[in-house]
């Protein structure tokens, strides 16, 4: 069968990772063990994400109110996103065009996992208002975290590369999570080897694509053979697939830099 064929490639795709992953932690070099691991799971998005959306990283994203996104490990943006500023790798990001996120970690610990999704809430914040409206159309919309919004919402996501137990960090993101807004959680959870955290129906077992208010977390291990790559290649998938933004308009971005000056004009 299909499925089983892409869950045979993806099983010797987990493996692969893993011993890029043991070879990384050779690395005498904090920043470049660091460095390859987020190459890694770049490399491994890239191969699963849809064709219009694509993984970078070692960017900085902006918004029109002056706000900077903090350090993002990989960032999800749409490819059609105008490259502001390109130097050495390095890429200034508008907010509007931006997907997602995925704060990449090698140990998830509570530490840790505080760090993430206070980064993702963070950036889930800064607003997306520089939009050029489509005449002639209806208004598209995406309803996610309990709300309906006029943009494609920011994402948000971990990948580890190992935790401590997954029960464990499943108590420590709800306790995080108990006193914000669903607007603020992450939507999910991903640990090589042992299994991913998502929301899901508090009354069933059917998973959501983001969280909502009421939700329940769920902790599902990841079968041997499989890893987490199979369902997270498919959670990218329904996820991303409807990812869409409308026309980015820069005016606001120039802010009160002037354009020139008219020196002249012709009337007709």
């Amino acid at each position: 069968m299909a499925q089983d064929k892409l869950g045979k490639i993806l099983g010797s795709v987990a493996k692969r990772m893993r011993a890029d992953f043991e070879q990384s932690q050779n690395f005498h070099h904090n920043g470049e063990a660091g460095t390859s691991r987020e190459v890694l799971i770049q490399q491994f998005l890239s191969g699963y994400l849809p064709a219009h959306v694509e993984a970078v990283h070692n960017v900085e994203v902006i918004a029109t109110n002056g706000e900077v996104s903090p350090q993002s490990d990989i960032v999800l943006i749409d490819r059609g996103t105008p490259p502001f500023t390109s130097l050495n790798g390095f890429r200034i990001i508008p907010n509007e065009c931006v997907y997602g996120m995925v704060e990449v970690k090698t140990k998830l610990d509570g530490a840790q996992l505080t760090d993430a999704c206070n980064k993702i809430s963070r950036m889930r914040r800064m607003p997306k208002t520089a939009y050029r409206p489509i005449p002639g159309t209806i208004p598209r919309s995406t309803k996610a975290y309990g709300k309906t919004h006029a943009f494609f919402p920011t994402s948000g996501m971990v990948v580890a590369f190992d935790s401590l137990k997954l029960e464990t960090i499943g108590k420590h993101l709800v306790d995080w999570c108990r006193t914000r807004h669903p607007m603020e959680w992450p939507d999910s959870i991903w640990v090589v080897g042992k299994g991913h955290l998502q929301w899901g129906d508090a009354r069933g077992h059917s998973l959501f694509r983001s969280p909502v208010a009421g939700a329940a977390l769920f902790q599902i291990d990841a079968d041997p053979d499989q890893d987490i790559l199979l369902p997270l290649a498919l959670h990218l998938n329904i996820h991303f697939s409807d990812a869409w933004m409308n026309p980015l308009d820069l005016l606001p971005y120039s802010g009160a830099t002037p354009l020139g000056n008219i020196a002249g004009r012709w009337t007709i």
